[in-house]
């Protein structure tokens, strides 16, 4: 099974994480920031991954090192789960429209760390949560995963709907990547015959 755990404990954030790559979307989040579980039930259901999230930080201050230390502890789960990455496509992608949102996303696992980050969401808040947090999110979880990603707003005017556009398309195009394909055989994706996070 390709499953990744990890449990992050800071002064600010305590963080436990476990992702299963060939689950069937199953979702188990509580980070104390409603909308980042409901960006996580939308990773869990669009990319069929069963993940389990939950944390306690210090919201009494912000949302930032919560988010923060969810995204560090996702990617290094996805590292984990994912191994030598033997078989796999390797790289997605995937446009996910939501009303008058569409966000295109390309990620490549290619163990070097990259975020291109192309959105423009016009509220500082959606509901509480800091809207500045979406692009900290992803460049935390590129950090860790070593995934090179690309996330670019194509359009929309309602922050709701971008953001969870591109949780949505960024769900699809990781289900891409880490599915398996038949005619790699179990080789590795890679003309250099690896791939590594370091």
């Amino acid at each position: 099974a390709r499953i990744g755990e990890v449990v992050r404990t800071t002064k600010e954030t305590d963080v436990k994480v476990t992702i299963n790559l060939d689950g069937s979307g199953i979702c188990n989040c509580d980070t104390g920031i409603p909308f980042l579980d409901h960006m996580l039930d939308q990773l869990a259901s669009h990319g069929l991954f069963d993940l389990n999230v939950m944390a306690k930080g210090d919201l009494h201050i912000d949302d930032h090192h919560t988010n923060e230390d969810v995204a560090l502890a996702l990617g290094t789960a996805l590292l984990q789960a994912l191994g030598d990455r033997k078989g796999i496509h390797r790289f997605g992608d995937f446009s996910a429209p939501l009303d008058e949102a569409l966000v295109h996303v390309v990620l490549d696992l290619s163990g070097r760390p990259y975020l291109a980050y192309d959105m423009s969401i016009p509220t500082e808040r959606v509901g509480t949560y800091d809207t500045q947090l979406v692009e900290h999110f992803f460049q935390s979880l590129a950090n860790t995963s070593g995934m090179t990603l690309h996330i670019r707003q194509l359009s929309g005017k309602n922050s709701h709907h971008i953001i969870e556009a591109s949780f949505k398309a960024f769900a699809r195009a990781l289900r891409k990547a880490t599915e398996y394909d038949e005619r790699r055989k179990g080789s590795i994706p890679s003309s250099k015959g690896v791939l590594s996070r370091a």
